[in-house]
């Protein structure tokens, strides 16, 4: 019998860029970007809504690449949102395109769309080949300031979130500004909750500013917009890159904190309730979990949930009320759900203060429930207008 260990160091340079109008004429930055492999062919996914927000969009893009001399493969246009993730039908449509266009390891598959799109869009490029190079281009608020930058990718399966899914970290990630503003403007507001997120676990200083800017933020001024996403971002990227685990082969996910309930009540409300007022009503009740177990000040509390209410976040859905045939609330089956999708022994990050987390390895669902119910009356509370007690 014999045993040989080897280490294999592998380095991954992770480019995260910031500009305006990356398509427009006099704009470098997307073809030094692309100049650094020593691929020439280029395929570009955008999502339908985007184009159609965008009309000049597809001009642009093929004026770009014409300028350049690359070896155009065109544009693909497909659909968007929640509902591409819960097959891998566009999953396989791409496929089908990189292997009619003779995309390989060396080529580039630009992508061109939210969350959801960037997501399935990138499944395919991570196991077409066992990985094509990927230039993502996030257009919402939740994935320029969140899952844009990071290094995985997934769909759906077995009607749990994110089930199949692959690590791969991306070419480049280009945030252009330019794409924030074709959104709605719910859309555009509610993906803030990532940045809320980021600042609670990782950056106190971060969380004063947005608590401070947050009635610019709630009003969809471009400047403070701009200025929390780019900072929530680099937050979100430094950890991947120096939190000592980018892959995530441990049980600690600072960076999903409040997504424990926020995956489960997604699932749960049909996958009606978007991801970021999904996360919005999971940062709240993990916020209020931490003060009511003594972790955290309630003051700080307190203001955590002004901050989420005050971008017009909601702290309440009516599937959180769901429950099975025992009485128990069914957002409780999200814990175990959590801790198998992360492998290891359970482990959900607590508040100590703003800025500072702490994990734990078990949750009482006694005070779950008492903190959800909290939530309801805050909920209900704002929906009426009325003034709001402190929690």
């Amino acid at each position: 019998m014999s045993r040989h260990d080897f280490q294999i160091p592998v380095t991954f340079k992770h480019r995260v860029c910031f500009t305006r109008d990356a398509f427009g004429p006099g704009n470098p930055l997307l073809g030094e970007i692309l100049a650094e492999g020593e691929g020439r062919r280029v395929l570009v996914a955008v999502e339908e809504s985007v184009a159609k927000a965008w009309p000049e969009l597809t001009r642009q893009i093929e004026t770009y690449f014409a300028d350049l001399g690359f070896d155009w493969r065109g544009i693909q246009m497909l659909p968007g949102g929640e509902a591409v993730k819960r097959d891998d039908a566009l999953v396989r449509r791409i496929w089908e395109t990189i292997d009619r266009q003779h995309i390989d390891r060396h080529s580039y598959l630009l992508v061109i769309g939210g969350g959801a799109f960037l997501d399935a869009v990138g499944y395919a490029a991570a196991t077409a080949h066992r990985g094509v190079r990927l230039v993502r281009f996030p257009t919402t608020t939740l994935s320029q300031d969140d899952s844009g930058v990071g290094v995985k990718c997934a769909i759906n399966g077995f009607g749990k979130k994110n089930w199949i899914g692959a690590f791969g970290v991306p070419f480049a990630v280009i945030n252009d500004f330019a794409f924030l503003h074709s959104q709605d403007e719910e859309t555009r507001r509610a993906g803030l909750i990532e940045a809320v997120k980021v600042s609670l676990v990782k950056d106190g200083a971060f969380f004063e500013w947005i608590e401070k800017h947050v009635e610019e933020l709630a009003a969809l001024v471009p400047a403070a917009l701009e200025a929390c996403v780019e900072q929530s971002a680099l937050l979100h990227a430094r950890h991947i890159a120096q939190g000592g685990d980018p892959f995530e082969t441990g049980s600690s996910r600072p960076l999903d904190f409040g997504h424990w309930a926020a995956h489960k009540l997604e699932q749960l409300s049909g996958f009606a309730l978007s991801h970021a007022h999904a996360v919005a009503i999971g940062a709240g009740l993990d916020t209020l979990y931490s003060a009511r177990c003594g972790l955290l000040r309630e003051s700080v509390a307190e203001r955590v949930i002004d901050v989420i209410s005050g971008l017009k976040l909601p702290l309440w859905h009516p599937a959180l009320d769901l429950r099975d045939a025992d009485g128990r609330r069914r957002v409780h089956e999200g814990l175990e759900e959590f801790r198998e999708h992360l492998g290891g022994e359970l482990t959900v990050l607590l508040l100590r203060e703003a800025g500072i987390g702490q994990d734990v390895h078990a949750l009482d669902e006694g005070l779950v429930d008492a903190c959800l119910d909290l939530l309801r009356e805050r909920q209900a509370l704002l929906d009426a207008a009325q003034p709001v007690p402190k929690v």
